[in-house]
């Protein structure tokens, strides 16, 4: 172990020939679009007065950490397993641009919430994009005028980056329910389908437990 990370050791990983096959392709990330039920988190975010988006990003890490493939990273060709990951989105700001906000990863969700609010307020204040300089976060995104079925992301292919990318959609409420659109996009040489599958499970039943921590 490094600090909060754990070389992993390609001579004896399980994803070796994966990792060798897919890493070098000019876009070697895959991705889905599905719809998830968010009424519980959503109701919770309302009830607490927390952000609804920063609820749902809390949730969607709490899942990742339970999915190890979505905690490997490649940094420098050598591939990485973190025990922390964090989260990054963009942020709107009131005169139509955007900035990053990076947000620490804390187990309890009213915690997370209210100390990313704070990242929030200090990005929106300011006039340019910070990059977070380590690996280990997902970078999210959310479009919440859009019930997509499709989405696509733009990428820096000189830039090496192998964090997931997922991006929430507008929530819409029937029959009692909020369902919202959300998009998954992973690197291949890291994470397969099943993973992404394992995910889809995870934060789906994080969401449906808006206050429970990780295991």
């Amino acid at each position: 172990m490094i600090g909060n990370r754990q070389k992993i050791n390609l001579e004896t990983w399980e994803r070796r020939a994966s990792f060798d096959f897919f890493q070098s392709f000019s876009e070697p990330y895959h991705g889905v679009c599905l719809r998830v039920d968010c009424t519980e988190t959503y109701r919770y975010a309302k009830e607490h007065h927390l952000s609804v988006f920063l609820s749902l990003l809390h949730r969607s890490l709490v899942a990742a950490h339970q999915v190890e493939n979505f905690k490997t990273r490649i940094v420098d060709g050598t591939v990485w397993s973190y025990e922390l990951i964090n989260g990054g989105s963009a942020v709107g700001r009131e005169n139509g641009t955007i900035g990053l906000g990076h947000y620490q990863f804390l187990p309890r969700i009213d915690e997370f919430v209210r100390e990313a609010a704070i990242e929030v307020d200090r990005v929106r204040q300011r006039d340019d994009i910070e990059r977070y300089p380590e690996a280990n976060l997902i970078r999210y995104s959310v479009l919440p005028w859009f019930d997509f079925t499709s989405i696509s992301h733009a990428r820096d292919f000189s830039h090496e980056d192998s964090a997931p990318r997922i991006t929430f959609g507008k929530i819409t409420e029937a029959g009692g329910r909020c369902t919202m659109p959300v998009s998954i996009h992973v690197h291949h040489a890291l994470v397969d389908g099943l993973h992404v599958a394992q995910f889809v499970e995870k934060f789906q039943g994080c969401l449906d437990a808006p206050d429970s921590k990780p295991s």
